[in-house]
């Protein structure tokens, strides 16, 4: 079996494994306390922060641990929010970030704060031109992630780090995907990441705020963790964390340049592999073990099966993989298809033959779906039909965008297809087909039914 889907965890790195069973012995201890079992507790939990920090490129004082990426994201946001108080309650976002970063923008919205959204272009990247004028003299807090978690493309941190310091706004960066490659660029205020994410155990993540920042933590606080992460410390797999951290940046440089070699070969091959395929993402600006595309015509949740019994862990933004049928934010923001979306995660280690056998596997996999769906094989026919009306109502991704490819080709060029659904992915899926298509999305037409989408034929 080839796990491909290290963007989501990571496994257990072997130099963590050694780390964590030594520390159970000596680490059990309560690192507050002054006898010698406490004292050595608090030597492991020090020299794990060091080795942390010297891997983030902060001091020591300025990281806590957390019991998760997440939590030290939420920690992050609320006390940023709350130590600048003073200056007002707007926060900046991205809108591809992950979303424990919007669901505190969701709640800070609901407690009466104010939030902006930052578009991104489709690679999926923000520009310092856009956050800077997305700043307000009420601008409380910046957050920006430092890679995409989806679909790779890295953020100019530096950039928008400045136009943010310029502006006297602190800049919170979530360095999760990135961090196990490398540290952050820039001047930014606040890092929050997650060690599963580079083969620590889950259950461990950090939060750094440097020095000068206002910061007040929230809800009831104690004396662990500078008062900023509460609850006794879980030193075995914070040192198993620091441990794995420090061993896959002494591996980064090698492993970077040939797993980069491995992406771009699935990034140039797939295309030519499996038609009607859209690789996404920054092709340059990316993490280097990370591809992401969108088969068309696929429903994403099959597709994931078929590859995984053919051997292969990979990921999905898919909507048709989500219980809730709603479109990945990211790939909306981006605007591309949603549908069969595959997100292939290399481990460090993965060997060449690995990657050849998954595009061996891949193009079989997508048409087998493809033909259980009754996918269009190709638009070659002529039509002479002026307006053609579909009814896709009841139908979810990705039918709706089928009936459409199907229906296309019985209309003249210059002609038009009306596809009626009501289906929230059809209104990100049937544009983002027109632009890989080369047809025109006239638009869409609210109905009591659902919603009328109309596309015209150009070619």
């Amino acid at each position: 079996m080839s796990y491909f889907d290290v963007a989501s965890a990571a496994p257990l790195h072997p130099v963590a494994r050694q780390a964590l069973l030594a520390s159970l012995d000596e680490g059990w201890a309560d690192p507050a306390r002054l006898y010698r079992e406490g004292r050595r507790a608090r030597m492991l939990l020090d020299a794990a922060r060091e080795a942390a920090a010297e891997a983030v490129g902060c001091r020591a004082d300025e990281l806590v641990f957390t019991p998760s990426g997440t939590r030290a994201l939420h920690d992050g946001i609320a006390g940023a929010l709350a130590g600048r108080r003073r200056v007002g309650r707007h926060l900046v976002v991205s809108a591809v970030e992950h979303s424990a970063v919007l669901h505190s923008a969701a709640a800070h919205e609901a407690a009466g704060g104010a939030v902006t959204e930052v578009g991104v272009d489709r690679a999926g990247a923000v520009t310092a031109a856009a956050y800077a004028e997305a700043l307000r003299a009420d601008t409380a807090l910046a957050c920006l992630q430092s890679a995409n978690h989806e679909v790779g493309t890295e953020q100019p941190v530096a950039e928008v780090a400045e136009v943010c310091r310029a502006a006297g706004v602190p800049l919170l960066v979530d360095a999760a995907q990135s961090l196990p490659w490398g540290a952050v660029d820039g001047d930014w205020s606040l890092l929050a990441a997650s060690a599963h994410k580079w083969g620590g155990p889950a259950g461990v993540g950090l939060l750094v705020v440097r020095k000068g920042v206002r910061f007040a933590p929230r809800g009831p606080v104690d004396e662990r963790e500078s008062g900023r992460s509460p609850g006794f410390e879980n030193i075995p797999a914070i040192v198993a964390a620091a441990a794995a951290l420090r061993a896959v940046r002494a591996e980064a440089v090698a492993e970077a340049a040939r797993l980069r070699e491995l992406t771009e070969r699935i990034r140039a091959r797939v295309p030519d592999l499996v038609p009607d395929v859209e690789v996404v993402g920054d092709p340059v600006r990316r993490l280097p073990h990370l591809v992401t595309f969108s088969c068309l015509y696929v429903d994403g949740e099959s597709l994931l099966h078929e590859l995984d019994r053919a051997g292969f862990s990979v990921s999905s933004g898919s909507s048709c993989t989500s219980s809730t049928l709603t479109p990945s934010h990211v790939l909306t923001a981006m605007g591309v298809v949603s549908e069969g979306n595959v997100r292939v995660s290399l481990p460090p280690g993965t060997e060449d033959a690995e990657v050849e056998r998954f595009l061996e596997v891949l193009p079989g996999a997508v048409a087998g779906v493809r033909e259980k769906l009754g996918a269009p094989v190709g638009v070659t026919a002529a039509g002479t039909l002026d307006e053609l009306t579909v009814d896709a109502l009841g139908e979810r991704c990705p039918l709706p965008v089928i009936e459409l490819a199907k229906a296309l080709p019985r209309v003249r060029v210059g002609g038009t297809v009306t596809v009626l659904s009501d289906d929230e992915v059809a209104a990100v899926d049937i544009p983002a087909w027109c632009w890989t298509q080369e047809q025109e999305y006239v638009g869409a037409r609210e109905r009591a039914d659902g919603v009328a989408y109309r596309v015209r034929r150009l070619v």
